[in-house]
């Protein structure tokens, strides 16, 4: 109680110095309630000191890459090969044909073979893109591409040893009729390649084949199985023809329905909306520009040299002709602010590639046929980093679009892409389900989502898509592109909505019609009867060819305001009472 009176009586802002009475006397009383116990000398704590390699590290977290759970980890290991084959082939300008087989082995592991027509690896790089984490042609790049961190194929070497104690087996040609086939592993403790059992002959082949025995998989037709993996792959990319054979020997081949390969992406500059003082800072230390206002000019888009007037206006302490590495945290903080106060032309979309809103519509209609479809395509934004990205999405009605649920009945069913790759698992944490659970559906006419046959759409297209771990499989919550995916969805939703109503008001009017047309035939023959006339003949004729006319109308001119619609219900009962 005392020690605890005489602590409550320090101030928070008084810190003792080193070797004053105070920090003795804590001492002390430390010392007297640890009485009996030997400390530990911090030189005993750090020998246990040591460095990793990131190999090592994703070993021992293996579910960072997707490696959780055996059916998942098959699906993982088919995405991470198909991926790259798909990024190789359009690359270089190459119809992607790729064959996955899976088979059974006694051993109760599961043999994989993955093969492309890709440009394949040259010889002297197939040890560090297959066994090396960390390497490869992407993470550097600012351009759009499916992969991104150069981890993937070597995950997948990792994983077969790490399971089954055996490298994978790759055969690779660049299409000089010279093949190289080898084993590949990887030394985990120095995360470099391990080359084994190399051949090299002669033979007509160009591509890339990868063929893996990995334990702790598993494969089935579930929704989130490698089968629905590469139908989700076609979906989102029309120009690939894709075939697996699976464990039973059944054989489906997803049909290329487009034969032109995607222009190749352009690299990107970075934005000026979105980037931090740390990326200026980055940039500008690593610049070999004279000055800081043509470093400016030369390393970001949309900024021109009266966007450096504006600037130095917004900004008159900072000297634009000093050299770019001798910008200060300060300053670069200052010139962050104004470029948000500084209005720019929008992010050009010459470094994106979507699929395209003709494209999207094309696929749901031949994979879904369903009764309505509405793709929207949103303008190039950027996001944190100044990364430029567009959102895609379509919706679909009916025909086979929607989930099936366990209970029969057939509910919402949410595809997620960034850049055509499809994402299975993760959906919780998405940014795509984020932008799907802020939407009012209610207001689209739309409140029962949850239980209706709809299929969305979503595809995030950008230089560098901000997945939430290196399992590429969920998209981080970025305001911006939250907030994209938002605008997106409401458009469609309002097409969905208006089809409906229409549809809906269509019904009702032929309901309406069928309801007129059932007393034709008494009003007929019971007017003439009243009026004294013998024969009803004539009037019935009139009086199906005004409902037929005017009813007809309506449909003719499509959708109706309620204004048009009153007009012509106004003109029947006009010609009726004549």
């Amino acid at each position: 109680m005392e020690q605890k009176d005489q602590i409550s009586q320090t101030s928070v802002g008084e810190i003792p110095k080193v070797g004053s009475e105070s920090i003795k006397t804590a001492d002390l009383k430390s010392t007297k309630i640890t009485a009996g116990v030997q400390e530990v000398h911090s030189q005993e704590i750090f020998s246990e000191f040591r460095e990793h390699s990131v190999a090592e590290f994703f070993k021992k977290n293996r579910q960072m890459l997707g490696f959780s759970g055996k059916v998942r980890s098959l699906t993982t290991l088919v995405h991470e090969y198909v991926t790259n084959s798909l990024d190789a082939c359009e690359e270089a300008k190459i119809l992607p044909n790729i064959y996955v087989k899976i088979d059974n082995l006694p051993n109760g592991h599961i043999r994989l073979y993955v093969e492309d027509n890709g440009p394949g690896i040259p010889k002297q790089f197939i040890g560090r893109a297959l066994g090396q984490m960390l390497a490869g042609t992407k993470f550097h790049r600012f351009v759009q591409q499916r992969g991104q961190q150069g981890i993937g194929a070597t995950g997948g070497t990792m994983y077969a040893q790490i399971t089954t104690g055996k490298p994978i087996h790759c055969r690779s040609s660049t299409g000089d009729n010279i093949i190289y086939e080898c084993d590949v592993a990887v030394d985990l403790k120095t995360n470099s390649p391990k080359i084994s059992n190399m051949v090299e002959y002669t033979g007509k082949y160009r591509g890339l084949t990868i063929i893996g025995e990995f334990g702790e998989v598993k494969y089935d037709k579930s929704e989130y199985s490698a089968f629905e993996y590469l139908k989700a792959t076609a979906l989102a990319n029309p120009h690939a023809q894709i075939t697996i054979v699976d464990p039973e020997g059944e054989r489906t081949v997803f049909q290329r329905a487009h034969e032109e390969v995607p222009e190749r992406p352009k690299p990107a500059q970075p934005h000026p909306l979105g980037v931090t003082t740390d990326d200026l800072i980055n940039y500008a230390h690593h610049s070999k520009e004279r000055k800081l206002s043509s470093f400016l000019t030369s390393n970001f888009a949309r900024v021109s040299d009266s966007k450096v007037e504006e600037l130095k206006k917004l900004c008159p302490s900072i000297n634009f002709d000093k050299m770019p590495r001798e910008l200060k945290w300060e300053e670069a903080e200052a010139i962050v602010r104004a470029f948000k106060q500084i209005k720019w032309i929008a992010p050009s979309a010459d470094p994106l590639r979507p699929i395209g809103k003709e494209q999207i519509e094309k696929a749901l209609k031949n994979v879904l046929q369903p009764e309505f479809v509405s793709v929207s395509e949103r303008s190039p934004k950027v996001f944190r980093g100044g990364v430029p990205f567009l959102v895609e999405v379509g919706i679909a009605y009916k025909g086979k679009a929607g989930r099936q649920k366990s209970d029969g009945t057939v509910g919402l069913d949410v595809k997620r892409f960034a850049n055509r790759a499809p994402l299975l698992f993760d959906a919780g944490g998405c940014a795509t389900m984020e932008a799907v659970k802020t939407i009012d559906w209610g207001r689209y006419g739309l409140k029962d989502i949850e239980n209706m046959p709809v299929t969305l759409f979503m595809n995030l297209v950008s230089v560098h898509v901000p997945y939430t771990s290196a399992g590429k499989q969920a998209i981080s919550n970025e305001e911006e592109i939250v907030e994209e995916f938002r605008y997106a969805i409401m458009e469609v939703a309002r097409d969905l909505d208006r089809y409906l109503s229409g549809k809906i008001r269509d019904e009702q009017r032929e309901a309406r019609k069928k309801a007129i047309m059932r007393y034709v035939k008494q009003i007929s023959s019971d007017l003439p009867y009243l009026a004294g006339e013998k024969t009803s003949e004539e009037l019935e004729k009139k009086l199906l060819h005004i409902i037929e006319s005017k009813y007809s109308k309506m449909f003719d001119k499509g959708r109706l305001t309620a204004d048009e619609e009153k007009q012509i219900k106004k003109e029947i009962e006009e010609d009726i009472e004549e």
